[in-house]
């Protein structure tokens, strides 16, 4: 008895080089968008069988960077929502694992704690627009199109967050009552 065999993507070699070299982009927005290594590569494999799936529907008009950023964006919120209706862990002990798994962090690892210490204390509406327009270089324009949300809300979340950033990494932001606010340990 054979076993079903998978579709083959006929995508051509054109769309499959364009893919190829948006990989590396797509990978430091999945990382930074789910801080987890392990989560962020399923993130990109998840939205490259997606863009290899649907690769006929892809415009050829349009900057293939943002399609697939768009891709990746819809695959992350399905996995918000199904992760919803999962039993959280508790961020300590996912913490302290994450840290035991670490390669070398190098040089400045106060900084880059706090960095990402003050990213996560972002919401999800903020943090993914500064990631877009600060780290991968998207316009306000090509970040509400992934988004799907308009440009002026693009500029106002990133506004908002970047000066939310810059109050918690300077230490002029009060945390909530109850909250722990960030401390460099190194």
């Amino acid at each position: 008895m054979t076993s079903p065999r998978k579709p083959t993507v006929q995508a051509n070699d054109v769309f499959r080089q364009q893919l190829l070299g948006a990989i590396p982009r797509l990978r430091r927005y999945a990382r930074s968008l789910v801080f987890d290594a392990a989560a962020a590569d399923d993130l990109v494999q998840t939205t490259l069988e997606r863009a290899l799936a649907h690769w006929h529907q892809f415009d050829q008009r349009r900057d293939l960077l943002v399609w697939v950023l768009s891709i990746a964006h819809n695959a992350h919120m399905d996995q918000r929502r199904r992760d919803s209706r999962v039993t959280v862990v508790d961020p300590e002990r996912a913490s302290a694992e994450q840290d035991s798994l670490a390669p070398d962090p190098g040089v400045d690892v106060g900084l880059r704690i706090d960095l990402i210490n003050a990213l996560t204390r972002l919401s999800v509406e903020q943090r993914e627009p500064l990631l877009l327009v600060s780290v991968e270089q998207l316009t306000y324009a090509e970040c509400a199109e992934v988004l799907r949300i308009p440009v002026g809300t693009v500029m106002s979340r990133v506004s908002r967050a970047r000066a939310a950033l810059r109050q918690w990494l300077d230490g002029s932001a009060r945390p909530a009552a109850g909250a722990r606010g960030l401390r460099r340990v190194v």
